[in-house]
């Protein structure tokens, strides 16, 4: 039986055993004529005191180093998609086809006007050249070698543009293949066969699951406290309460205008143990520091607006005891306690609301306080 069921229902069994009795106005007398509670020792948490870090609270994401956002570089038609969200890819794979038949169309037109200007160009240097062997016989005059070497120039000029064309069409036909920048995964697909993209619309996302890391933030009144190579402990959401642990390797020159926080980016200590999985909330603790504070997790405490209380065990009663809090610790969980409690002082793990300040209490374990309950409730 959990502890939490077993306290309830010692509770309510105290309830049904009350019901009857006369209510006293007294506080004293009320406490005195309330059942004896039944708890059994797991629902009994002790205060110790433990080691908290003393840093800045990060909260942020895992993210990899090496992703790569695709876009269309040209306009036309998605013709062919071979890679889906998930996939292992290698660095070169096709993961999407465009349609280029126009782009191929006009890779030929300027192919032709390469090879159109590249005859030009040669029938105008052997110009030239005949005309250097009779301008050196006295033949011809020195005017019409010029104008045959302005000739030859102009188709020259003409060859480089053209071929610069074909350079630019062959390079657009080479755009419709969309390739993997590097190894890794598809992470999102973001078009289908027969959409139609424009230049610059995102296509694909390819992120490498080996190169994640901690993308936080931290309040930037804590960053004077910052420096690269702290140590970084962090819990990720979907790994339950394993612990993690980085270190910083880089902190923002600039704190972000609208909320008031600086980035870092903190690199895992053991790469074999990051998470694959980008996006996954987390939320640690920069250990600039660490001092010794009593600890509570949250389940004793019982808070009122600014106010919070817990339920001590005091010899053979129980007291309602204020207790003064300190800042939650994200790596634990537990709150520290800055005062109201001592080191070994025990409280309840889930108290009630129906208990009295002075209420008696026996310790039992589960099954007998089960059994007491039960009996009480007859």
């Amino acid at each position: 039986m959990s502890m939490r069921p077993v306290l309830t229902a010692v509770c309510l069994a105290c309830l049904l055993a009350a019901c009857g009795k006369p209510a006293k106005p007294e506080a004293a007398d009320a406490a005195a004529s309330a059942p004896t509670l039944y708890i059994a020792p797991e629902d009994v948490v002790t205060v110790q005191s433990s080691a908290i870090a003393g840093g800045p609270v990060i909260t942020g994401s895992i993210q990899p180093e090496r992703r790569a956002d695709l876009a269309a570089e040209v306009a036309a038609v998605v013709v062919q998609v071979l890679k889906d969200n998930g996939e292992a890819v290698r660095r070169g794979d096709l993961l999407m086809r465009l349609d280029d038949t126009a782009l191929r169309e006009s890779l030929t037109s300027a192919e032709e006007s390469v090879r159109s200007a590249s005859q030009a160009w040669e029938q105008a240097e052997r110009q030239v050249q005949r005309l250097k062997t009779l301008q050196q016989q006295g033949m011809i005059s020195t005017q019409a070698l010029e104008d045959a070497e302005i000739r030859r120039n102009t188709t020259q000029s003409e060859l480089v543009a053209a071929r610069a064309r074909a350079v630019s069409a062959r390079q657009q036909v080479t755009r419709t293949l969309v390739r993997a920048p590097f190894d890794g995964v598809v992470s999102e697909r973001r078009v289908s066969v027969g959409d139609t993209v424009q230049i610059g619309r995102e296509l694909v996302k390819v992120i490498d699951p080996a190169s994640m890391r901690f993308e936080g933030l931290v309040s930037a009144d804590r960053v004077a406290e910052l420096k690269t190579g702290q140590t970084v402990r962090f819990r990720v959401n979907g790994y339950g309460n394993e612990e993690f642990a980085g270190r910083v390797r880089r902190i923002d020159a600039a704190a972000n205008a609208t909320t008031r926080q600086v980035a870092l980016i903190v690199d895992f200590a053991d790469d074999a143990k990051a998470p694959r999985v980008a996006g996954l909330f987390a939320e640690g603790r920069v250990e600039t520091g660490s001092s010794d504070r009593l600890m509570l997790p949250e389940s004793p405490i019982v808070r009122s607006g600014e106010a919070a209380t817990v339920w001590r065990l005091d010899g053979k009663t129980l007291q309602r005891v204020a207790v003064k809090l300190g800042e939650r610790d994200a790596r634990t969980g537990l709150t520290p306690v800055l005062s109201g409690l001592a080191a070994g002082d025990r409280v309840l793990r889930n108290p009630s609301r129906t208990m009295t300040p002075g209420q008696g209490y026996e310790l039992k374990p589960a099954a007998a306080a089960s059994a007491a309950a039960a009996s009480a409730a007859k």
